[in-house]
């Protein structure tokens, strides 16, 4: 594996746990919110990242799907498929169940809360964890004041940081925003995300240790 396909395996099991946006408060039951980012490693397009947000009263449910294909010549170098169900009480992650491809190894993550414990079961490890966990969800904002979050790829409970990196004006479809920027760190993983004054998810961007920048587009 080279190193880009290699950097990707670890920077897309963080990036594709959850996203969408926090604009939950005036949504009714039964209201469904979509948001479709298209995918760039430095200027080429390789691929898409879909997320479907419905509102069922006292829970939510996210479904994500997303696919990539980067390309070396007339080949494929390496190829993503991933695919996650997630559903939500509160500011709590009530069940998971994810599926994923990462260039021919399968991951596979079915998590439940019950009583005082979320369990989890990844790649046929089981482990426990605390009542109220949180994964890398992007469509709430919240998650960027919290220190562990699970990673619904590979289900590990990972350290992170974040810090605010201040305001800043960027692209988003065809218009000049404003945004606030933050970076989030955990093993391995290097972001910068970007967020609307409302709160709406706007942009991701890294760079890979090659030196090439893998970047989210809102579409």
């Amino acid at each position: 594996m080279n190193e880009t396909a290699t950097f990707l395996v670890g920077l897309l099991a963080c990036v594709l746990c959850s996203a969408g946006t926090v604009a939950l408060a005036s949504a009714t039951v039964g209201d469904t919110q979509e948001w479709n980012f298209t995918v760039y490693l430095d200027d080429s397009e390789i691929g898409f990242h879909r997320f479907q947000l419905t509102d069922m009263g006292e829970r939510r449910e996210v479904q994500t799907e997303a696919q990539f294909r980067v390309k070396f010549l007339f080949f494929n170098a390496y190829r993503y498929a991933h695919e996650n169900t997630e559903r939500w009480v509160g500011d709590c992650l009530e069940r998971i169940e994810s599926r994923t491809d990462a260039n021919g190894e399968p991951y596979s993550v079915v998590g439940l809360r019950a009583e005082d414990e979320f369990f989890v079961s990844a790649n046929e490890t089981e482990k426990a964890l605390p009542d109220c966990v949180m994964t890398f969800a992007y469509w709430d904002p919240r998650f960027l004041t919290q220190s562990r979050l699970l990673n619904t790829q590979t289900g590990e409970y990972l350290k992170v940081s974040v810090d605010f990196a201040g305001q800043e004006q960027i692209a988003v479809q065809d218009a000049t925003v404003a945004a606030n920027r933050y970076t989030l760190t955990a093993e391995d993983i290097d972001l910068d995300l970007w967020y609307s004054e409302d709160g709406k998810w706007l942009a991701l961007e890294s760079i890979t240790a090659g030196g090439r920048k893998l970047r989210y587009e809102l579409t």
